[in-house]
Protein backbone atom coordinates (compact mmCIF):
# COMPACT_ATOMS: atom_id res chain seq x y z
CA UNK A 1 0.00 0.00 0.00
CA UNK A 2 1.37 3.39 -0.97
CA UNK A 3 2.43 5.42 2.14
CA UNK A 4 0.10 8.42 0.57
CA UNK A 5 -2.84 6.51 1.01
CA UNK A 6 -2.02 4.74 4.81
CA UNK A 7 -1.38 8.64 5.74
CA UNK A 8 -5.65 9.22 4.35
CA UNK A 9 -6.59 6.83 6.22
CA UNK A 10 -4.42 7.44 8.99
CA UNK A 11 -6.31 10.78 9.05
CA UNK A 12 -9.46 10.18 8.21
CA UNK A 13 -9.95 7.53 10.99
CA UNK A 14 -9.58 10.58 13.54
CA UNK A 15 -12.65 12.09 12.84
CA UNK A 16 -14.42 13.04 15.58
CA UNK A 17 -19.22 13.29 15.99
CA UNK A 18 -18.55 16.90 16.90
CA UNK A 19 -16.64 17.55 13.23
CA UNK A 20 -20.42 17.84 11.40
CA UNK A 21 -21.12 21.33 12.67
CA UNK A 22 -17.63 22.82 11.47
CA UNK A 23 -18.32 24.79 9.00
CA UNK A 24 -16.21 27.27 6.74
CA UNK A 25 -16.02 30.64 8.16
CA UNK A 26 -16.03 33.87 5.56
CA UNK A 27 -12.66 35.23 6.21
CA UNK A 28 -10.82 32.16 7.61
CA UNK A 29 -7.55 31.10 7.46
CA UNK A 30 -5.84 27.71 6.55
CA UNK A 31 -2.47 26.24 6.97
CA UNK A 32 -1.49 22.47 6.35
CA UNK A 33 1.12 20.25 5.31
CA UNK A 34 1.07 17.45 2.94
CA UNK A 35 2.60 14.44 1.13
CA UNK A 36 2.63 15.24 -3.01
CA UNK A 37 3.24 12.83 -5.74
CA UNK A 38 3.13 13.28 -9.12
CA UNK A 39 4.01 11.15 -11.88
CA UNK A 40 5.54 12.23 -15.43
CA UNK A 41 3.99 10.86 -18.49
CA UNK A 42 7.25 12.08 -20.33
CA UNK A 43 9.73 10.37 -18.53
CA UNK A 44 7.19 7.77 -16.94
CA UNK A 45 8.42 8.13 -12.99
CA UNK A 46 6.83 9.15 -9.99
CA UNK A 47 8.27 11.35 -7.23
CA UNK A 48 7.41 11.75 -3.74
CA UNK A 49 7.59 14.81 -1.88
CA UNK A 50 6.51 17.45 1.15
CA UNK A 51 5.15 20.88 1.75
CA UNK A 52 3.28 23.23 2.81
CA UNK A 53 0.35 25.17 1.89
CA UNK A 54 -1.88 28.45 3.22
CA UNK A 55 -5.02 29.64 2.17
CA UNK A 56 -7.39 32.37 2.44
CA UNK A 57 -11.21 32.05 2.19
CA UNK A 58 -12.79 34.96 1.43
CA UNK A 59 -16.13 33.73 1.29
CA UNK A 60 -17.52 30.13 2.55
CA UNK A 61 -17.11 28.61 -1.24
CA UNK A 62 -14.06 30.41 -2.44
CA UNK A 63 -10.52 29.82 -1.29
CA UNK A 64 -7.46 31.62 -2.66
CA UNK A 65 -4.08 29.64 -2.02
CA UNK A 66 -0.33 29.17 -2.08
CA UNK A 67 1.31 26.01 -1.93
CA UNK A 68 5.38 24.77 -2.21
CA UNK A 69 6.43 21.14 -2.16
CA UNK A 70 10.22 19.88 -2.22
CA UNK A 71 11.10 16.70 -3.84
CA UNK A 72 14.30 15.64 -2.95
CA UNK A 73 16.24 12.97 -4.71
CA UNK A 74 17.27 12.06 -8.61
CA UNK A 75 15.10 11.89 -11.02
CA UNK A 76 14.28 10.43 -13.22
CA UNK A 77 16.33 7.09 -12.17
CA UNK A 78 18.96 5.46 -13.16
CA UNK A 79 19.87 8.23 -15.49
CA UNK A 80 18.78 11.54 -13.64
CA UNK A 81 19.28 15.19 -15.02
CA UNK A 82 17.57 16.76 -11.98
CA UNK A 83 19.09 16.49 -8.27
CA UNK A 84 15.69 17.86 -6.30
CA UNK A 85 12.96 19.83 -7.55
CA UNK A 86 10.87 22.66 -6.07
CA UNK A 87 6.96 22.94 -6.87
CA UNK A 88 4.84 26.56 -6.42
CA UNK A 89 1.77 26.71 -7.45
CA UNK A 90 -0.73 29.74 -6.52
CA UNK A 91 -4.16 29.41 -7.23
CA UNK A 92 -8.26 29.65 -6.27
CA UNK A 93 -10.21 26.79 -5.21
CA UNK A 94 -13.95 26.61 -5.11
CA UNK A 95 -16.90 24.09 -3.26
CA UNK A 96 -19.65 24.58 -1.03
CA UNK A 97 -19.35 22.77 2.61
CA UNK A 98 -21.96 19.91 2.86
CA UNK A 99 -21.59 19.17 6.83
CA UNK A 100 -18.37 18.56 7.65
CA UNK A 101 -17.55 17.43 3.96
CA UNK A 102 -16.23 19.67 1.46
CA UNK A 103 -15.62 18.49 -2.10
CA UNK A 104 -13.95 21.50 -4.47
CA UNK A 105 -12.36 21.89 -8.18
CA UNK A 106 -9.13 23.75 -8.19
CA UNK A 107 -7.22 25.92 -10.84
CA UNK A 108 -3.63 27.10 -9.72
CA UNK A 109 -0.45 27.90 -12.19
CA UNK A 110 2.58 28.08 -10.54
CA UNK A 111 6.31 26.53 -11.58
CA UNK A 112 8.83 23.54 -11.15
CA UNK A 113 12.62 24.18 -10.60
CA UNK A 114 14.36 21.37 -11.55
CA UNK A 115 17.87 21.78 -10.39
CA UNK A 116 21.20 20.79 -12.42
CA UNK A 117 21.79 16.90 -12.96
CA UNK A 118 23.75 15.04 -9.81
CA UNK A 119 26.51 14.84 -11.89
CA UNK A 120 27.70 15.28 -15.25
CA UNK A 121 25.31 14.69 -17.78
CA UNK A 122 26.88 12.98 -21.40
CA UNK A 123 24.62 14.21 -24.15
CA UNK A 124 24.38 13.03 -28.04
CA UNK A 125 25.41 16.10 -30.32
CA UNK A 126 22.50 16.57 -32.49
CA UNK A 127 20.18 19.28 -32.92
CA UNK A 128 17.78 19.32 -31.51
CA UNK A 129 18.70 17.75 -28.34
CA UNK A 130 17.01 15.42 -26.32
CA UNK A 131 14.74 16.73 -23.70
CA UNK A 132 16.43 15.15 -20.83
CA UNK A 133 19.86 16.79 -22.08
CA UNK A 134 18.14 20.25 -22.20
CA UNK A 135 16.86 20.07 -19.03
CA UNK A 136 20.14 18.31 -17.45
CA UNK A 137 21.44 22.38 -16.57
CA UNK A 138 18.59 23.21 -14.21
CA UNK A 139 15.58 24.69 -15.35
CA UNK A 140 12.53 26.58 -14.32
CA UNK A 141 9.39 25.23 -15.95
CA UNK A 142 5.51 26.80 -15.98
CA UNK A 143 3.42 24.71 -14.32
CA UNK A 144 -0.85 24.27 -14.27
CA UNK A 145 -2.44 22.44 -11.84
CA UNK A 146 -6.15 21.84 -12.58
CA UNK A 147 -8.02 19.63 -10.33
CA UNK A 148 -10.17 18.96 -7.16
CA UNK A 149 -10.65 16.91 -3.89
CA UNK A 150 -12.33 16.94 -0.55
CA UNK A 151 -11.74 18.52 2.88
CA UNK A 152 -13.00 16.69 5.74
CA UNK A 153 -13.25 18.74 9.48
CA UNK A 154 -11.74 16.58 12.17
CA UNK A 155 -12.48 18.70 14.56
CA UNK A 156 -13.97 22.30 14.97
CA UNK A 157 -10.22 23.76 13.82
CA UNK A 158 -8.62 20.67 11.58
CA UNK A 159 -9.30 19.23 9.00
CA UNK A 160 -8.04 15.99 6.50
CA UNK A 161 -7.20 17.47 2.48
CA UNK A 162 -7.33 14.44 -0.10
CA UNK A 163 -6.88 16.24 -3.82
CA UNK A 164 -5.94 14.71 -7.57
CA UNK A 165 -5.45 16.29 -10.69
CA UNK A 166 -3.60 17.24 -14.23
CA UNK A 167 -0.69 19.07 -13.61
CA UNK A 168 0.88 20.50 -17.21
CA UNK A 169 4.71 21.10 -17.21
CA UNK A 170 5.69 23.30 -20.07
CA UNK A 171 8.79 22.14 -21.49
CA UNK A 172 11.54 24.56 -23.31
CA UNK A 173 11.91 23.50 -27.39
CA UNK A 174 13.34 22.40 -29.94
CA UNK A 175 14.05 18.92 -28.42
CA UNK A 176 13.43 15.46 -28.69
CA UNK A 177 10.56 14.78 -26.38
CA UNK A 178 11.08 11.41 -24.78
CA UNK A 179 8.65 9.40 -27.67
CA UNK A 180 11.13 10.77 -30.23
CA UNK A 181 9.07 13.28 -31.17
CA UNK A 182 10.48 16.76 -32.45
CA UNK A 183 8.91 19.31 -30.79
CA UNK A 184 9.74 23.10 -32.56
CA UNK A 185 9.05 24.99 -29.62
CA UNK A 186 7.73 24.75 -25.63
CA UNK A 187 4.96 22.14 -25.31
CA UNK A 188 3.13 20.61 -22.59
CA UNK A 189 3.20 17.44 -21.14
CA UNK A 190 0.27 16.28 -18.59
CA UNK A 191 1.52 14.33 -15.41
CA UNK A 192 -1.20 13.05 -12.83
CA UNK A 193 -0.88 14.72 -9.42
CA UNK A 194 -2.13 13.50 -5.92
CA UNK A 195 -2.00 14.66 -2.82
CA UNK A 196 -2.83 14.25 0.65
CA UNK A 197 -2.24 16.12 3.95
CA UNK A 198 -4.25 17.81 7.03
CA UNK A 199 -3.78 21.48 8.85
CA UNK A 200 -4.96 24.23 10.96
CA UNK A 201 -7.82 26.43 10.65
CA UNK A 202 -7.56 30.24 12.06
Amino acid sequence: MKPAVVVTIAMLATLEPDAASAQADPGRYDLGVQIASPTSSQFDASEVGLGGRIAWHPIALVGVEAEINFYPGDFPGPRPFSRDRLEALFGMTAGAPLGRVKPFARLRPGFVRAREAPEPFACILIFPPPLACALASGRTLFAIDIGGGVEISTTRRTFARVDAGDRLLQYPGPVFDTNRTVRDGRFFSHEFRFAAGAGLRF
